[in-house]
């Protein structure tokens, strides 16, 4: 192991379902304002202040909860911004942008002849292949791994996260079509994507990309989600900063180059973001093809966009967009309600302000600009920062009725500046500090936090999680918190009803997929 690299491995419990999280950690050797991306103004580079900041408004006006957005043109950042309590520092959960960089993994295996796009899947697992191996298993190539073309009947990714074995259950599970012949979108083949890596580099795809692709490019601290047998999951799980992304897509846009040498095969990039197979339609969003971002062909984990581009995503608006007619690079994270329409506003707003040459300063918009990219952040919530209530149950503990969560009793106190929650469960105390009109950072290893749409790679029990907290009193009756995750991109809304001696909590996750939490009652003691 190189001197300047320390590598911290974490293996948490190895049960059925639960989170083996590798996260390395590294120092490195070259000076990291080397390692970041130029900045220049928009005009600079070609591009309206206005045009930038009718972007923006117009994220507003849709109500697309953004995180963060990096806009690079020519190979500097023109623009960029976090919406408060997120920070440029902070990673975000890419959930299936990862499968974008599990691609390029194997592309470096490629490269490096450990494999070829040919070769057959069940070659890599002789021990986990079922009694009898069909003709359709037995001809699954990678390639129709990266293509999304397995030819399975159905996503098998809910029944494989579900088992020990993640290898077996997939190649256990039924394929119906011939493989290359029908798209469907499949997180379990990337997962197989990783496994191979896995096991032709006998490193995890997050190791194996350290020292050739995240090092190289200053991409600090990534960590990715594990199978409980410790392979990374590779179609969800990375973390990155926006930034990180934003590097990816230059690499990407410029053929592997980075800083005069090339760190990705461009053979690779070329044939990775190429149309290899059609969606079928109808699709979502329901619109004709044309103006369609998920009908315009898919390559190996990367979709294909309008206007001549590549993307990678995953859900909920992580993005890293890659326009090589523009020689430009957007990358987005956020909690959005409408993908598509989060690339409508680039196509709208974006796309036609990229000219070939520079244009005249225009300082006014400039200046506004800067002040709405600097002042971007979320709602905090709204209401009074006390309530006759708070006197009275503030020190008081509420003792739980049984649920779900094994919480057995929740303690209240209120002061001045913000309050604390504390739930006991058994041994264990989970204390939430929440602010009046402002966040508090925090963590917590509460039960069933943060919400998630997958169950692979659940971090084991007692993992602690970054949050931060707002609350404020609704009414006399109802103080309500706000809990943001902002390592992932979703919050849980916390409603804290008193009656009497009773107090009724509801913890909503932001997102649905997420699941329902039991309603917890509780009596003071």
């Amino acid at each position: 192991m190189p001197p300047t690299r320390r590598i911290f491995l974490q293996q948490l419990a190895l049960g059925a379902g639960t989170l083996v999280f590798t996260a390395p950690r590294f120092q490195l050797a070259w000076a990291k304002e080397n390692l970041g991306l130029p900045r220049s103004t928009p005009e600079a580079e070609g591009v309206a202040s206005g045009a930038i900041q009718a972007f923006l408004d117009g994220l507003a006006a849709a109500k697309q909860e953004m995180h963060s957005v990096i806009i690079a043109r020519h190979g500097r950042v023109i623009a960029e911004g976090w919406w408060a309590p997120y920070e440029a520092k902070l990673r975000h959960t890419m959930y299936s942008m990862s499968k974008s960089f599990t691609s390029t993994a194997v592309g470096f295996a490629v490269a490096e002849k450990k494999l070829t796009v040919e070769d057959r899947v069940v070659s890599f697992f002789p021990k986990d292949l079922p009694e009898t191996v069909s003709d359709n298993l037995a001809a699954l190539r990678i390639k129709d791994l990266l293509t999304m073309s397995v030819g399975s009947a159905r996503e098998p990714t809910h029944d494989m996260v579900k088992e020990q074995n993640w290898v077996r259950s997939f190649l256990g599970h039924s394929i119906t079509h011939a493989p290359g012949s029908v798209f469907m979108y499949n997180s379990a083949a990337t997962y197989m994507c990783s496994a191979i890596v896995n096991e032709v580099t006998g490193q995890t795809v997050l190791d194996y990309l350290t020292p050739r692709l995240f090092e190289p490019l200053g991409i600090e601290e990534p960590a990715w989600e594990a199978c409980p047998r410790g392979i990374n999951t590779g179609g969800w799980g990375l973390s990155v900063q926006t930034e990180g992304l934003a590097k990816f897509g230059q690499v990407l846009l410029q053929k592997g180059k980075w800083q005069e040498r090339e760190i990705i095969p461009a053979s690779w990039i070329e044939e990775a973001t190429a149309f290899h197979i059609q969606q079928p339609a109808p699709a979502k969003p329901a619109r004709p093809k044309e103006t369609n971002d998920w009908l315009q062909g898919y390559g190996y984990q990367f979709w294909r966009c309008q206007h001549g581009g590549f993307r990678g995503d995953g859900a909920f608006g992580q993005y890293t967009i890659v326009l090589p007619e523009q020689d430009a690079v957007i990358a987005m994270t956020g909690e959005a309600s409408n993908m598509q329409a989060q690339l409508d506003l680039v196509w709208e707003h974006l796309l036609p302000a990229m000219k070939p040459a520079p244009l005249p300063t225009d300082s006014a918009a400039q200046t506004r600009l800067k002040m709405t990219l600097e002042g971007l952040a979320l709602p905090l919530p709204k209401g009074q920062p006390t309530s006759p209530a708070a006197e009275r149950v503030s020190g008081k503990t509420f003792r739980l009725e049984a649920s779900d969560l094994g919480l057995e009793s929740v303690l209240f106190t209120f002061g001045k500046d913000s309050a604390l929650v504390a739930f006991q469960a058994g041994q264990d105390t989970h204390r939430i500090s929440c602010g009046f009109d402002k966040w508090v950072r925090g963590d917590t290893a509460l039960p069933s936090t943060p919400p998630r749409i997958i169950a692979g790679g659940t971090p084991a029990p007692g993992t602690e999680h970054p949050l931060v907290a707002c609350g404020a009193w609704k009414d006399e009756r109802t103080f309500e918190m706000k809990w943001r995750y902002y390592e992932t991109p979703h919050h849980d809304t916390v409603t804290c009803t008193f009656d009497g001696d009773k107090v009724q909590i509801a913890l909503v996750p932001s997102v649905g997929r997420a699941g329902r939490r039991p309603v917890l009652q509780g009596t003071a003691s």
